[in-house]
């Protein structure tokens, strides 16, 4: 009985990977530092250029009848609200003897409620002295519309108390009439029981009138009170400002959007762009697994050392690749012109020792065939010599798979090559497109060497197709069929990338040379 292994179905993509968001991000902090430097002097500035006009307050103590310990301020927020009306502008200005529209006075105060009863009153002008003056005429009209509201109020409650006293005094006085008329009652059940009532409603109507009377002169007593309570208890005064402070607190405000805007803006920019910077992203997407990695620059002096021990690995493995085989060797750059070049002089200047080495300089520009060759040292020659040269003599192509690459110029470079990729420099699609070029080229990828990697990226940049580790591409497979690399990348896909091929039909895969991989020791990675 045959036994059929399915391998699992791989895990769908999710919509948004926050981990290489987040990597995205603070690879361009070059960006959010710049915007939030910029923020920073944006808000020095507004403090400096636009300083706040002169300004005045005061502040009002405010009675109120119906105050209540447990108040919750509705009472300030309805003072606050009275005092930014037009009758109350209108009374300020009345007494300025200004032509100014109330409407627009509106606009150059405020005020704000400090506790239940205390109103802070801030008004700008055109200078101190008249700041100071408005706050006064406005505290004063404020303090006469409260007290005048406050005694209408009490003035009308007690006319409504007395009125009502008034009309008990009256029906009062029906009841006394009524008693008073009534004939004698005794031995009459009927007669007994009018005259109970009778004087059961005197006595509630005596109580009423005198509670009437009782709260009419409270009402009136309160006046005096709200009155003597309602005053302005810190007179109107110059409000001072420190341009010092204002310069800091302006500069902090703006340094905080700016970071903000920064942030979101390299946030918008890294998901519309869609550049892969993990190693996994970059190992998927060109179908190659990452052999080493190198910083951008050598850094400091103390992540020099690092940095060569690191390029003495990658050379080492590389050289170990070339002879191990007869067929020529490219380093194909994108984004990171330089760095290929230098990979091929160690390159070159390793193999040199051996057997002569002649350096083929695809690269746009005058990279490397414009050097100063050192005796002893490798021949550079430029790309279109390298179908002049023999083919008993060992080459290495440099490249470049960056946009507006000729794709046919690829294969004479050398049909292994080594991706010297910067990351986070070519897009998803772009990264695509270069695995299916170099396929459609039979040009066999060996590995991917990864510029500028992000420090703290813990991610895997080695391809798996459930069993092995997708290394080199095919070196095995050839070396044991008897064949050359090309022919083994043909009889392994027909000319497909094997980033095609690890999804592809199922076919038996060959099995891959591994290259160690030598990575940056500052990364927190063990050097496999």
């Amino acid at each position: 009985m045959t036994t059929t292994t399915t391998a699992e179905a791989p895990a769908a993509a999710p919509l948004l990977d926050v981990q290489a968001l987040v990597v995205a991000v603070r690879r361009r902090r070059r960006l959010w530092y710049a915007a939030a430097l910029l923020g920073l002097l944006i808000g020095a500035a507004v403090a400096v250029l636009l300083p706040p006009p002169p300004s005045a307050a005061t502040k009002v103590l405010v009675a109120h009848q119906e105050d209540q310990p447990n108040d919750t301020g509705t009472l300030m927020r309805t003072d606050i609200e009275v005092l930014g009306t037009t009758r109350i502008a209108a009374a300020a200005l009345k007494s300025l003897k200004s032509p100014e529209r109330p409407e627009d006075f509106l606009r150059q105060y405020r005020g704000t409620g400090l506790t239940n009863n205390m109103l802070r009153i801030d008004v700008t002008a055109g200078s101190e002295a008249q700041a100071v003056a408005r706050a006064k005429a406005l505290a004063d009209a404020f303090v006469a519309d409260h007290v005048r509201r406050m005694r209408e109020t009490a003035q009308a409650e007690a006319k409504a108390l007395l009125d009502q006293r008034a009309r008990m005094q009256d029906e009062l006085a029906e009841v006394n009439k009524e008693i008073g008329g009534q004939s004698s009652t005794e031995g009459d059940p009927q007669g007994s029981a009018s005259s109970e009532t009778l004087f059961a409603r005197r006595a509630e109507l005596t109580s009423r009138i005198a509670d009437f009377g009782q709260r009419a002169e409270e009402a009136r007593i309160g006046v005096p009170r709200v009155v003597s309570g309602t005053q302005i208890v810190d007179a109107p005064r110059p409000v001072r400002h420190s341009l010092p402070r204002a310069v800091v607190t302006d500069a902090a405000l703006g340094l905080v959007l700016g970071l903000v805007l920064g942030l979101a803006l390299a946030a918008v920019g890294a998901v519309v762009a869609d550049r892969p910077v993990l190693r996994r992203e970059i190992a998927a997407n060109l179908g190659a697994s990452v052999i080493a990695e190198l910083p951008r620059r050598s850094g400091g002096p103390w992540r020099r050392r690092r940095t060569r021990a690191a390029r003495t690995r990658l050379t080492a493995t590389l050289a170990r690749t070339v002879r191990g085989s007869a067929e020529p060797l490219s380093l194909l750059e994108l984004g990171c012109a330089r760095n290929a070049g230098a990979i091929a002089l160690d390159l070159a200047g390793e193999l040199t020792a051996e057997e002569p080495v002649v350096i083929v300089d695809g690269l746009p520009g005058p990279q490397l065939a414009g050097v100063r060759q050192e005796p002893g040292g490798p021949a550079v020659v430029g790309g279109e010599r390298a179908a002049d040269l023999p083919d008993q003599e060992r080459r290495i192509g440099v490249g470049s798979v960056a946009p507006g690459t000729a794709w046919t110029d690829l294969q004479y470079l050398g049909t292994r090559t080594v991706l010297v990729v910067r990351a986070g420099h070519g897009s998803a699609a772009w990264l695509h497109t270069v695995a299916r070029q170099l396929a459609d080229q039979r040009v066999t990828v060996l590995g991917v060497v990864l510029i500028d990697p992000d420090p703290r990226d813990r991610t895997d940049g080695t391809l798996w197709d459930g069993h092995i580790a997708l290394r080199g591409h095919g070196e095995r497979y050839a070396r044991q069929h008897g064949g050359s690399t090309s022919h083994a990348v043909e009889a392994v896909g027909g000319g497909t990338s094997h980033a095609v091929q690890a999804v592809g039909e199922g076919q038996p895969r060959p099995e891959r040379q591994p290259m160690w991989a030598a990575r940056v020791p500052d990364s927190d990675q063990e050097a496999r």
